[in-house]
């Protein structure tokens, strides 16, 4: 049996587009990806702590250095630029590798770490 637990957190990171007419996705800066543990591709939920949006999409390297937290597609119309969000990637593991695993907590300063 798995068990699905947390695997990557930016926490309280702000939103810096909204990309209506992209395909989809959220471009986050390539150093918050590094340090959190993320990979381009890889399915994220965000949590828009303004107004209680919870969705999924999936993760698009961004410009390094740049503190870029960009919606894009659908995903844009749940986020108003300035909104904090909490990014979240979660893997599927086995009880005993889950109990032994820590995940990867990043809390950015002004989107840059």
């Amino acid at each position: 049996m798995l068990i699905e637990i947390l695997k990557s957190k930016l926490h309280c990171v702000t939103v810096t587009e909204a990309n209506i007419n992209y395909m989809g996705s959220i471009t986050i800066d390539e150093d918050l990806m590094d340090a959190a543990g993320l990979i381009a591709g890889e399915k994220v939920q965000v949590v828009d702590n303004n107004n209680g949006e919870r969705f999924e999409t999936y993760v698009i390297r961004g410009e390094r250095g740049s503190g870029c937290i960009c919606l894009n597609g659908a995903a844009a119309r749940k986020v108003l630029v300035g909104d904090t969000v909490i990014i979240m990637a979660f893997a599927h593991m086995d009880p005993d590798e889950a109990r032994a695993f820590q995940p990867k907590v990043v809390f950015p300063r002004d989107n840059r770490l």
